[in-house]
């Protein structure tokens, strides 16, 4: 797929199509890295902030519901 850069305000932006989107399971709240190896750009989702939330959320849920219990398991 060959793609054009389009102008956006004073910058130039790439738009990426819903499939590849899907394909990544990105949307439009993903944050991305963007590196070069002084050829290529380097476009990488960053799923780190993302899934740290949701893993805290959860953990959270399991220790208010299950909390007395893994203390006792663990001590």
């Amino acid at each position: 797929m060959i793609k054009k850069l389009v102008s956006h305000g004073n910058s130039a932006a790439l738009i990426i199509d819903k499939p590849i989107l899907q394909l990544l399971k990105v949307d439009i709240d993903t944050a991305f890295e963007i590196t070069t190896d002084g050829k290529n750009l380097i476009i990488s989702p960053v799923e780190d902030a993302k899934r740290e939330k949701k893993f805290r959320a959860t953990l959270e849920k399991v220790n208010k519901g299950h909390g007395k219990t893994l203390k006792k398991l663990a001590g």
